[in-house]
């Protein structure tokens, strides 16, 4: 099978990231051959160094980079074209699509909400005779399920278990922590608490400065260049002269694997958009998300519907809350000392290892999608 996936960038990298990982699975789940259309090069460069963004047409790892430009190469549709995210083909190949109609996919955005198991896999006629039909990742089987690689837990297992494999990645990054097998320190100097921040530039900042200061447990804040400009300057500004508060240790903008180990190597993450949580619910640890946000509080619906099934303890839940709500410093730093002590955070940890545990039960969408395309190919 040939594919073509079709990727514009937003306005931030979840789009990128998403296709990236899908075209990577289809070619390792299914042998596919595939190109990837994408608007913005140089976005994809940040987590792919391997892209040239001046190059028109490259290969990377066997899955062929096309640049969508205002004039995109005429290129004849593959048996699958796959439209990430409602974002239609270019005129001249939908026009091609309709010589040797291919089985047309629209990619849509993650969900955890209730309707997207009757509306995952519907087709929809196009006025011009084609047939699209809607796929919809999810958390259920009757989605169309997240993108995860072959071996994946096997690899995070091992990465965990090993303190000089995290310890030799950190420091590859300029970040230089003792990793010792215990998870304390003595009494009056407990280890730092690894946590990794990406955020949207809403983010209450303030509150989660003040918490940290205020914890009796000193915090190592791990946060990609370019993500929360402004934290230093808030950290700064709280300060009082005294190491109180966490060290935060900028990082690169890290490829899609090397990420995964970053998420890894973590005691909590902060992920933002829907590439992110998946891979920060993969790391099997405890993860605060904060979820696009839109108009008239349709994000927080969509969050709740999240929670229920992500199922963490009452604490936690009340923190996701307060930072997708900008809740005021002190409300923030109440849920966070609530949430990452005691029997609460034990609660947390737990719970994150069994979101991943019953969401690796299930098949993934790459296997989904390739599932999906062969039986409309035996229908046809």
């Amino acid at each position: 099978m040939h594919a073509d996936i079709f990727c514009r960038r937003v306005d931030n990298y979840g789009d990128v990231g998403v296709c990236w990982r899908l075209a990577r699975g289809l070619r390792q789940a299914g042998g596919w051959r595939v190109r990837l259309w994408i608007d913005d090069l140089a976005a994809f460069a940040r987590m792919e160094p391997r892209c040239d963004p001046r190059l028109p047409l490259q290969d990377i790892g066997g899955i062929a980079i096309v640049a969508w430009s205002a004039q995109p190469p005429a290129l004849p549709p593959g048996d699958v074209v796959i439209e990430a995210f409602a974002c239609d083909p270019p005129a001249a190949f939908r026009a091609a699509m309709r010589g040797r109609p291919p089985i047309w996919i629209n990619l849509e955005y993650l969900s955890a909400e209730a309707w997207v198991e009757s509306h995952h896999g519907l087709p929809s006629p196009q006025p011009d005779g084609l047939m699209k039909y809607f796929f919809f990742p999810g958390f259920t089987p009757a989605t169309g399920g997240l993108l995860r690689e072959a071996g994946l837990a096997a690899r995070r297992d091992a990465f965990q278990r090993s303190p000089q494999a995290r310890q030799v990645f950190l420091r590859e990054l300029g970040v230089t922590v003792d990793l010792a097998p215990s998870e304390h320190g003595d009494a009056g100097r407990p280890s730092p608490r690894l946590v990794t921040l990406f955020c949207y530039p809403d983010a209450p900042l303030d509150g989660l400065i003040g918490a940290m200061r205020g914890d009796p447990v000193r915090t190592l804040l791990l946060v990609p260049e370019g993500v929360a400009p402004r934290l230093e300057a808030v950290a700064g500004a709280a300060g009082t002269g005294k190491v109180t508060g966490p060290r935060i240790v900028r990082i690169p903008f890290l490829p899609q694997d090397d990420y995964d180990r970053l998420l890894w190597c973590a005691d909590l993450n902060f992920v933002r958009g829907e590439d992110s949580v998946v891979r920060a619910g993969w790391a099997g640890r405890p993860l605060v998300w904060q979820i696009y946000p839109q108009a008239d509080g349709v994000h927080l619906d969509k969050l709740d519907a999240w929670l229920d099934r992500y199922r963490p303890p009452a604490p936690a839940r009340a923190l996701f809350h307060a930072w997708n709500t900008g809740a005021p410093p002190a409300v923030l730093a109440a849920a966070w000392g609530n949430a990452t002590s005691g029997a609460a955070w034990a609660a947390w940890e737990g719970a994150a290892r069994a979101w991943d545990e019953s969401l690796s039960g299930q098949p993934d969408l790459a296997t989904k999608l390739i599932e999906f395309c062969a039986e409309l190919r035996r229908k046809c």
